[in-house]
C-alpha cells in the first residue's frame, strides 16, 4: 500500500449507471482512498431546492454549497427519482458547477489518495490526475441496474421508462455546453456491459496497481 505521504489522484467518468460508482467504492475500499461522488453534489442541491421550494439563484447556490458535508452526502433521500432529474438540470449550470468545484478542490487539496466520479471528473476537474478512468456500459443492462436501485427505494416506475430516463439523460449529459461528457486522451475506458462486480474489482484492482508501480515502483 502506498505511504500516507504520497500523492495519487484517481478521477472516474461515465454515464449514469454505467458502474462508475460501484468501481470507485471498490477501489476506495481495496486502496483506502477517499471517494467523493460529485453527482451527490448536486443532488444535495437540487434536494434543498426543492425542499425548501427556492429558485436557485446564484446567492441561493452559493449559500447551500458552504453548508456540504459528507455527512449530508449520505442521505438516503437523494437518491430520488425527482431529485435525480433536478440534479440533472441544474448541472447544466456553469455558475453551479463553479461553487461545486471550489468543494472538489478543496477535497483534492486536503488528501493525499483521491478518487473523484462523476462526468466532468478527468476534463475540469482533475486534468492531471494520475489516472483517468471512463466507464461505458449498454443502456439496457444501465436500465436494468437503475431500475433495481428504484425498487430499493420503493419506487413504482416501468422499465422502459427508466431507459427512456436514461437515454434522455446521456444526451444531455453529452450534449450540454458547460463541462460535457467526453472521454480524454489518455483514459482508460472499461466496458462493464458484461461484467459481474467480482470481475470488475479483478479488473479495476490490476489497473490501479499497475499505475501505482509505474509512479512509485512499489505499493
Amino acid at each position: 500500500m502506498i505511504k500516507k505521504t504520497k500523492k495519487f489522484t484517481i478521477a472516474i467518468d461515465g454515464s449514469s449507471a454505467s458502474g462508475k460508482t460501484t468501481g470507485s467504492k471498490i477501489i476506495s475500499k481495496e486502496f483506502k482512498f477517499k471517494l467523493l461522488s460529485s453527482g451527490k453534489l448536486y443532488r444535495y442541491l437540487a434536494f434543498q431546492i426543492l425542499k425548501n421550494k427556492k429558485k436557485y439563484n446564484q446567492k441561493y447556490i452559493r449559500t447551500q454549497s458552504k453548508k456540504i458535508n459528507f455527512e449530508k452526502l449520505k442521505n438516503k433521500k437523494l437518491d430520488n427519482p425527482e431529485i435525480t432529474k433536478l440534479a440533472s438540470i441544474i448541472a447544466t449550470k456553469k455558475y453551479i458547477r463553479n461553487e461545486l468545484k471550489k468543494f472538489q478542490t478543496n477535497f483534492i487539496n486536503k488528501n493525499k489518495k483521491v478518487i473523484i466520479e462523476g462526468r466532468d471528473i478527468a476534463s475540469k476537474i482533475m486534468p492531471n490526475a494520475d489516472l483517468k478512468i471512463f466507464f461505458k456500459c449498454s443502456l439496457k443492462e444501465k436500465a436494468k441496474r437503475r431500475l433495481k436501485e428504484y425498487k430499493k427505494l420503493n419506487k413504482k416506475i416501468k422499465l422502459d421508462e427508466v431507459e427512456k430516463s436514461l437515454k434522455l439523460r446521456d444526451f444531455s449529459d453529452k450534449n450540454r455546453k458547460e463541462s460535457p461528457l467526453i472521454f480524454v486522451k489518455g483514459a482508460v475506458l472499461v466496458d462493464t456491459s458484461n461484467l459481474t462486480i467480482n470481475q470488475m474489482r479483478v479488473k479495476l484492482v490490476k489497473l490501479v496497481k499497475k499505475e501505482l508501480l509505474r509512479k512509485y515502483g512499489s505499493i
